[in-house]
């Protein structure tokens, strides 16, 4: 029965995904939201990358939004973790790592953390930003705990750094509403030059304390998942 109710979906699944695909056409030009976004945000925010402008100024709201999700899973694996192992670390158990893991490990480490600080920094330049090299970090904090399973994360000042990074994030959110035009709104810093390092306002260093908010978070959660 079970497996009778289980074909019956897939075929249903199929069907779907297949009357999707027929009346599929490809767009042919942009629509005129996005025409708008793709010329304003390079004038109004003087970000190259109009994906991480969006997010961070005109969706600041909703991206303060996702980071208080995120936190809110990391404080509740820590709580649900925490009561059912009955300690705050996790032990170190298990089989140790082969030599592969530790001397990969030891090569690719230093490159995964500085790839992230790149993510991380130039989001208003190219792909990325604050939750994206922020997940890279935590990546490169995953291979080091598959390599070094003994170690352990100073969840104190991960703690401390991720709050910190919050409340200056919602910081210069206010400070857009005071000085500037809105909430987390970039202006509050001068834009400078299209397209270099040191430009689009503010929205290099929100996107700093987003990637460093998220590393820490997601860091903490994998470190509760250890056995």
């Amino acid at each position: 029965m079970k497996r009778s109710f289980a074909i019956l979906a897939v075929i249903m699944f199929g069907v779907i995904f297949f009357g999707l695909i027929k009346g599929y056409t490809e767009r042919q030009t942009i629509s005129p939201l996005a025409a708008y976004y793709l010329t304003q945000v390079p004038r109004e925010l003087g970000a190259s990358n109009v994906v991480t402008g969006i997010l961070i100024t005109y969706r600041g709201f909703d991206t303060l939004g996702e980071v208080a999700v995120l936190f809110m899973v990391a404080a509740s694996v820590g709580v649900l973790l925490k009561s059912k192992t009955g300690q705050d670390a996790p032990s170190a158990g298990g089989r140790e790592p082969s030599e592969l893991v530790r001397t990969g490990a030891e090569v690719i480490l230093p490159f995964i953390f500085l790839f992230g600080a790149y993510v991380i920094m130039n989001g208003h330049l190219s792909a990325g930003g604050g939750f994206q090299g922020g997940a890279v970090v935590a990546s490169g904090v995953m291979l080091l705990m598959l390599a070094s399973p003994a170690s352990q994360l100073h969840h104190g000042f991960l703690s401390v750094t991720e709050s910190l990074a919050g409340v200056i994030y919602v910081s210069i959110g206010v400070l857009g509403i005071v000085f500037a035009g809105g909430f987390l709104d970039s202006h509050i810093l001068p834009l400078g030059k299209f397209g270099t390092f040191l430009s689009a306002g503010a929205i290099p260093l929100i996107s700093a304390l987003l990637g460093i908010k998220v590393g820490a978070e997601l860091s903490v959660v994998i470190d509760r998942f250890r056995s």
